[in-house]
């Protein structure tokens, strides 16, 4: 509980409409930090305060550097002070945190106040506070505030200095990918630090990238490489899916992974990827089918519908008209999915000049000799204002 509130505050908290300067606090400025509406107040006035108003400031909070830091409100005013106070300020603030870097980052607030130092003090502080977590990176990486710590190291500090962090990690790979909060930790790694600290740990990586594609957290990280890895990088992860396109794009988390693979491979890569797509499968089975009505894998199939290019593109359409129209035929579902494939469909057909494709009441409207008789133009109105094709009937 809170302690009681000093008279000052109280008429503070009563007379809002009363403009209260830095130096009518003077003397609260710690009581005012651990109160909502007066630490919004010290916030707000800091962004314009002059030099003299923020030495008052700087003075009452500097003792007590560590409590308001780990404070509900009072965090907020220490990390205003990082961003408004003079370098020589800044400095005196986070030599208060040294010795206290892991106790801080391990906390609700405190890890907030750690990161706002790292973004404002200079280099050679930001080392001596992230050395810190030397020996306890695994640790700090999985743990619900300390995340952001490593991360905000890694964004904001020179990466040569960091060496202890990608060392922590070698070995580590499949355990942080597979985390949480570590799985934003690795990928924060791949992003800031050179190669000669992240190559071994990508080709730890490359070990798991089957079973990280399935999970729920390593997806996010095989598709870092896939959006911003290198190209090498990128090619050993799609030649992964070869083969397995149809049960990886059928799994909740891989299919993810695989539409990445379709749009950002290479177009050797692509093109091999849509004839898995278009070949059926051993028992004969359409893959095109399979992936409409699935939940995962109909997305997917979007992807290759928006990417392919040329010959494979005109198949691609083809064929996806072909079953969707069946699908139709013998069902009245009208998932959202299968809507945004009928987008396609209808936006392809309109781009080549085609009358456009439609189901009347649901359904396919057929005749008894097949698809209805040939109009000059080749299609038959079904009197909905959409017209189906003429050719024979498809088949499975």
């Amino acid at each position: 509980m809170r302690s009681l509130r000093s008279p000052l505050l109280e008429d503070f908290r009563s007379n809002r409409n009363r403009s209260w300067e830095l130096s009518d606090i003077k003397g609260h400025i710690v009581e005012f930090s651990g109160d909502q509406l007066g630490s919004r107040h010290i916030q707000t006035k800091l962004e314009n305060a002059t030099a003299d108003e923020k030495d008052l400031v700087f003075h009452e909070i500097l003792p007590n550097m560590l409590q308001l830091s780990t404070d509900v409100f009072a965090n907020y005013v220490i990390q205003k002070f990082f961003e408004q106070g003079s370098q020589v300020q800044k400095t005196a603030l986070a030599k208060i945190l040294e010795g206290h870097v892991l106790q801080l980052s391990l906390q609700m607030y405190g890890c907030r106040v750690v990161q706002k130092a790292l973004e404002y003090v200079l280099v050679d502080q930001q080392i001596r506070l992230v050395r810190e977590l030397d020996g306890q990176v695994i640790r700090c990486a999985r743990d619900a505030q300390s995340n952001h710590v490593i991360q905000r190291a890694l964004e904001r500090v020179p990466p040569e200095h960091l060496h202890f962090i990608t060392d922590a990690v070698v070995g580590q790979v499949h355990l942080l990918a597979t985390h949480p909060y570590g799985c934003r930790v690795l990928q924060r790694i791949f992003e800031n630090c050179p190669p000669q600290q992240t190559r071994g740990l990508l080709d730890e990586l490359h070990q798991y990238t089957q079973n990280l594609m399935q999970d729920q957290y390593g997806n996010y990280v095989v598709q870092w490489v896939l959006e911003k890895g290198d190209p090498a990088d990128r090619s050993l992860v799609i030649a992964k899916v070869f083969g397995q396109l149809l049960p990886l794009a059928q799994q909740k988390f891989a299919s993810n992974v695989v539409e990445k693979c379709i749009v950002y491979g290479g177009e050797d890569e692509r093109a091999r990827l849509l004839d898995e797509v278009l070949a059926p499968t051993p028992d004969g089975t359409s893959v095109i089918k399979a992936m409409l009505v699935h939940p995962y894998a109909n997305y997917v199939m979007q992807k290759c519908l928006g990417t392919a290019k040329g010959k494979q593109r005109d198949a691609l359409f083809a064929e996806t008209t072909v079953q969707l129209t069946n699908l139709r035929k013998y069902s009245t579902s009208h998932s959202k999915h299968l809507v945004t494939i009928d987008k396609l469909l209808a936006a392809e057909r309109e781009r080549k000049g085609l009358a456009p494709l439609g189901y009347p009441n649901g359904h396919v409207h057929q005749q008894s000799h097949g698809y209805g008789a040939p109009s000059p133009q080749g299609y038959h109105n079904g009197g909905s204002g959409y017209a189906t094709p003429t050719s024979q009937a498809p088949s499975y």
